[in-house]
C-alpha cells in the first residue's frame, strides 16, 4: 500500500512539472503569436495592394506572354514552409501529408524548417535547397535570392510553374495548409478586377510593367505566405501547449483522488488493526 502512494506521489509530481512547462509554452507562444501575427496582417495587407496592381495589369496583359503560361509538362519550383521547433499540434504533418500527395518526382523542392527537411531526408526526397533555423531578420533577403534562381529556370522553360505550400491562418483556432501558384499569376478573382477603364495608361509598357512587376509581387506574396505561416505555427503551438495544461490539469485532479482513495484505505486499515489488537488483549 505504501508502495503504492509513493508510486502516485512521484506520478503527481511529474504530472505537475510538465504542466509547468506546457503552461510556460503556451504563454511564449501567446506573445510570440500576438507579434507575429502583427506583422503578417501589415505584411498581407501590402502584398494583396500589390496583387491588385497585377490584377488590373493583366486586365490588359496581351495573353501570350511567356511570363502567363502555365505549363504542366515541366517540373514545378515548389517552396515548402513547415517549423523547425516542434510541440505544435498537426501543423507540421498537414503540410507534409498535402506535400505528399502533390510531389513529383521532377520538381524542384525548396524547404524550408528542420521538420520538412527531416521528412523528406527519411522518404530519400531530393531537396534543391533547404532553409533551417531562418532568421525573421533576413528572410525576406534569402527567399528572394532563392526565387531569383527560380525565375530564371522558369524564364529559360526549365520550370513550368512557382508554387508554394503555406499554412493559411484563418483565426487563433483554424489554420490549414493551401498550395498557391507564385507563377503564372493567378487570374482575377472578381470579375470587377478584369475590367479597366479604357482610358488607363501604361508607362512604361504594359510588357515592360509586366516583366518587372511579376518578379517583385512573387517575392512579396512569398515572405507573406512564409509570414502567415509562422503566424499559423505560433498559434497552433498555443493551441496544443494550452490542450496538453488542460490535460495535465484533468489527469492531476485524477491523481490526487487516487491518491487520497489509497491513503484514506491506508488509514481505515490501521485503525483496524488497532481496534483488532485492542480488542484481542481484553
Amino acid at each position: 500500500m505504501a508502495a503504492s502512494r509513493q508510486a502516485i506521489k512521484g506520478r503527481i509530481a511529474s504530472v505537475g512539472s510538465t504542466k509547468k512547462i506546457t503552461n510556460a509554452m503556451q504563454m511564449v507562444a501567446s506573445a510570440k503569436l500576438a507579434k507575429t501575427r502583427t506583422n503578417m496582417e501589415k505584411n498581407r495587407e501590402y502584398a494583396n495592394g500589390l496583387q491588385e496592381v497585377l490584377a488590373m495589369v493583366l486586365a490588359r496583359a496581351d495573353q501570350g506572354s511567356r511570363l502567363l503560361k502555365d505549363d504542366q509538362s515541366k517540373p514545378s519550383f515548389l517552396f515548402v514552409i513547415t517549423s523547425d521547433m516542434g510541440l505544435c499540434g498537426g501543423y507540421n504533418a498537414n503540410v507534409l501529408k498535402t506535400l505528399e500527395n502533390q510531389l513529383r518526382d521532377t520538381d524542384y523542392i525548396v524547404m524550408v524548417g528542420s521538420h520538412g527537411a527531416s521528412w523528406a531526408k527519411s522518404r530519400n526526397i531530393h531537396l534543391h535547397e533547404t532553409f533551417i533555423d531562418l532568421n525573421e531578420d533576413d528572410a525576406y533577403l534569402q527567399l528572394s535570392n532563392c526565387i531569383d534562381e527560380a525565375l530564371k529556370l522558369y524564364d529559360t522553360h526549365q520550370i513550368g510553374s512557382i508554387k508554394v505550400l503555406y499554412t493559411r491562418y484563418v483565426n487563433t483556432l483554424t489554420f490549414e495548409p493551401e498550395l498557391e501558384t507564385l507563377l503564372p499569376p493567378p487570374e482575377p478573382k472578381h470579375e470587377g478586377e478584369k475590367k479597366v477603364r479604357a482610358e488607363t495608361i501604361f508607362e512604361p509598357e504594359k510588357s515592360v510593367m509586366l516583366a518587372s512587376l511579376i518578379p517583385m509581387i512573387a517575392k512579396s506574396v512569398l515572405y507573406s505566405k512564409y509570414m502567415e505561416s509562422k503566424t499559423s505555427e505560433q498559434a497552433s503551438r498555443r493551441m496544443a501547449m494550452e490542450n496538453a495544461t488542460d490535460n495535465a490539469e484533468e489527469l492531476l485532479d485524477k491523481l490526487n483522488l487516487e491518491y487520497n482513495r489509497v491513503r484514506q484505505s491506508a488509514i481505515t486499515q490501521e485503525i483496524t488493526e488497532i481496534v483488532g489488537g485492542a480488542n484481542a488483549l481484553k
